[in-house]
């Protein structure tokens, strides 16, 4: 059973589903030399660094209507960083109607809610290739809720505030809850795609795919960037400086690197 809107069923006691967002974003860089990739994870750490990712998922607390109660935070030797905040439900007088519905959220906003037992984490993971001239930031974030609205609704500032070539979604609402007669509830709003969290304006430069099970309460969707530019993937300098060769083969091994991480899957490149 499911409730909406118009079907709003009176609890028994606090709503204790727990609802879990995980959004996971890959930005991919072509870095020829040990300079170049020394410089991209330099601007990385200085970009994701824990005092910004503190300000991102503060941001992401007010979003939801949690009330901070702790926060770890690291840098790390020799790259990444971690950030931890512990929150708390924040105080309620009306949950709005709009909380039940499939829509964007905002960038960023207030939006009212009861929260309780819930997290927010951020772990970063700089890599790179140790032949192909291929680096790689992916950054992990967990929006974990107990109470009347999804983590989803952070969904869209999230998306905003990292540089994403790849994206993977996934959101499931776990446990139960019950009404006053003593009927479990399993999921307390409807949900058809976590597509429809994502704003029209996003959605247009990404093809997406989803995975869905619908009787578990378990959704993914995955996005991948439409258009290429090797301008946008080059550290340093423009792709006038290459030949049009290096340009050809620069370009099939980004895509390449793209469509790994996107299908989830090694790819043979053809290239030795």
């Amino acid at each position: 059973m499911q409730l909406t809107p118009k079907q709003l069923v009176e609890l028994h006691g606090f709503n204790n589903l727990t609802k879990s967002l995980s959004f996971n974003m890959y930005d991919i860089c072509y870095t020829k030399t040990k300079e170049e990739r020394d410089a991209y994870l330099n601007y990385i750490d200085e970009q994701y660094n824990a005092q910004r990712l503190t300000k991102t998922l503060s941001n992401v607390t007010d979003i939801i209507g949690a009330n901070i109660l702790n926060v770890a935070k690291q840098d790390y030797v020799p790259q990444g960083a971690s950030v931890t905040i512990l929150v708390s439900e924040g105080p309620v007088d009306e949950s709005p109607v709009e909380s039940f519905e499939e829509s964007p959220g905002p960038i960023p906003g207030s939006v009212i809610a009861q929260l309780d037992k819930s997290h927010i984490t951020v772990h970063t993971y700089p890599e790179s290739h140790p032949d192909e001239g291929i680096s790689t930031f992916r950054a992990d974030i967990d929006v974990s809720t107990c109470g009347e609205i999804s983590p989803l609704k952070a969904l869209h500032y999230l998306i905003h505030s990292f540089e994403t070539d790849v994206m993977t979604i996934d959101y499931r609402v776990r446990g139960f809850t019950r009404d006053v007669n003593g009927h479990k509830l399993f999921i307390d709003h409807e949900i058809n795609s976590i597509q429809n969290y994502i704003p029209d304006e996003i959605q247009m430069y990404y093809d997406m795919i989803d995975v869905n099970v619908y009787q578990e309460n378990i959704f993914h969707t995955k996005c991948k960037l439409k258009e290429f530019d090797l301008d946008n993937y080059l550290f340093g300098y423009k792709k006038d400086k290459l030949t049009p060769d290096e340009q050809d083969i620069i370009t099939h091994k980004l895509k390449s690197e793209m469509d790994e991480i996107f299908y989830g899957k090694n790819i043979n490149n053809g290239l030795m």
